[in-house]
């Protein structure tokens, strides 16, 4: 049974994947048991093909999910995680920008929360390497995020996070939670611990995201999740007024 279960959504990254997974191998061989878990989230290149054939060569502790249409980032780490073996789970993203050298950093900050039953690891990308355009929308929603949220966390678009399964799979899913982990492990009693690591440009490929599905369809989610954190500080007050009121 590995420790470690590290997940990586993709979609159309034919090109970064096997570099990728050899940087997973280097990064974490003798440190740790280890499983990687490929997620194809409907792949029209050759995606699935490369993984089949890294997993067939035997020489990677691969494991390979598929969706057969695009179900969007969330989904595909849902996914991951919930066929993941290991107790805790790293995730990157897959277009090589972030980096797997940093996962051994944030596996020695989770043994000083061994004693926490759910805590969270986020990334800080301190150095991004983007453009310009895309780094001033980061910002943007970074600022709207943090202050309707109050996350205390600089980079939750940062895809490098690393967890216990249980506190993942205890969270409200919805589409675009992989954006909001920070303030949802925080809402469910949770320790949020930030790591700074590397960034780079990316492997090879194109981004799959713009600035509408960045920034305006986020919007909506942070209202949710707002109302989410709304919610449990409601439910909290009534759990304390029924045991005051119980102790009268």
């Amino acid at each position: 049974m590995p420790e470690l279960s590290v997940v990586v959504p993709v979609k159309n990254e034919q090109d970064n994947i096997q570099p990728l997974i050899k940087e997973i191998q280097q990064s974490l061989q003798g440190l740790v048991s280890y499983e990687i878990i490929y997620v194809d989230d409907g792949s029209d290149d050759h995606s699935f093909a490369v993984l089949e054939r890294l997993q067939k060569a035997g020489d990677v502790p691969l494991r390979i999910l598929r969706n057969p249409q695009s179900c969007g980032q969330s989904t595909a780490v849902h996914l991951g995680v919930s066929h993941a073996a290991g107790r805790l789970i790293a995730t990157l993203d897959g277009d090589g920008q972030n980096d797997p050298a940093d996962i051994p950093a944030m596996l020695e900050i989770a043994k000083s929360l061994a004693d926490k039953p759910d805590f969270l690891i986020a990334g800080y990308r301190k150095n991004r390497h983007d453009s310009k355009w895309k780094l001033f929308q980061s910002r943007i929603a970074n600022k709207i995020r943090a202050s309707l949220l109050g996350d205390n966390t600089p980079d939750t678009g940062c895809g490098l996070k690393l967890f216990p399964r249980h506190t993942f799979l205890k969270l409200p899913y919805f589409d675009h939670m992989h954006r909001f982990l920070p303030a949802l492990v925080q809402r469910s009693g949770g320790i949020v611990k930030i790591s700074v690591v590397n960034h780079r440009a990316r492997m090879a490929g194109v981004s799959k995201y713009g600035m509408l599905n960045r920034a305006w369809v986020g919007l909506v989610d942070i209202f949710g999740v707002m109302w989410l954190q709304r919610r449990n500080r409601m439910t909290a007050q009534c759990t304390e007024y029924r045991h005051d009121q119980s102790g009268a």
